[in-house]
């Protein structure tokens, strides 16, 4: 029997963005979490993983260039009304959940991520690096009519998941150490103390007058 290729190219992996701007409803897929190896590198093994997809959805559009590219396009002409070409624009929208190990309980978990972003197409590095800090938008390097999208959802959730993954709530209470004040209410094998009455507890400020005293005679 033949066992497939994780990595090998599937429908939509590359996207001709042209011909989706003639799409009135977009492209929608999902792509099998075994195929992003990025986002899986270290990853907890979670039951189920195998069967684990991240759906997507993109959009395509031309639209006229941000006033700020129009006046840079424009003063390279020497200020002379040039025409500005309008510009391709690419609408991602994603969501799955990806496996991660949450840093307040160390158990792996499950995590929601979704990505909704725009981006604008430009011809070359050098135009993304000349047009980088007078926008606002996001840019992609588009130098031939198809785009990896396989590899754009990929690296969309890698950013869009927490820096510092932790559960909404963890499955069981945190170990803690005797004498930390999260932990004040356990006692030495981890069972709950006695409660101490506020009468008990030693008070600060007469401790530092005894210790003032001493120090005085």
């Amino acid at each position: 029997m033949r066992v497939p290729n994780p990595h090998a190219a599937e429908p939509h992996d590359w996207i001709d963005v042209d011909a989706l701007t003639r799409r009135g409803d977009g492209l929608s897929g999902a792509f099998a979490l075994t195929r992003l190896p990025r986002v899986l590198a270290d990853a907890p093994d979670l039951p189920g993983q195998a069967q684990e997809a991240v759906r997507w959805r993109v959009h395509a559009e031309w639209r006229d260039p941000p006033p700020a590219v129009a006046a840079a396009v424009r003063a390279l002409a020497g200020g002379r009304r040039a025409a500005v070409p309008r510009q391709l624009w690419l609408h991602l929208q994603a969501e799955g959940r990806v496996p991660l190990v949450c840093q307040r309980c160390l158990e792996p978990y499950w995590q929601p991520v979704t990505v909704d972003r725009w981006f604008r197409f430009v011809a070359n590095e050098a135009a993304a690096e000349a047009e980088d800090e007078s926008c606002e938008e996001d840019l992609l390097v588009l130098d031939g009519p198809r785009y990896p999208l396989l590899e754009l959802v990929e690296e969309e959730l890698l950013l869009a998941a927490p820096l510092v993954p932790l559960h909404e709530v963890c499955p069981r209470p945190l170990p803690l150490a005797v004498g930390d004040a999260l932990g004040a209410g356990l006692g030495a094998g981890g069972e709950a103390a006695a409660p101490v009455s506020p009468a008990s507890r030693p008070n600060p400020f007469e401790a530092l007058a005894a210790l003032k005293a001493g120090r005085r005679s």
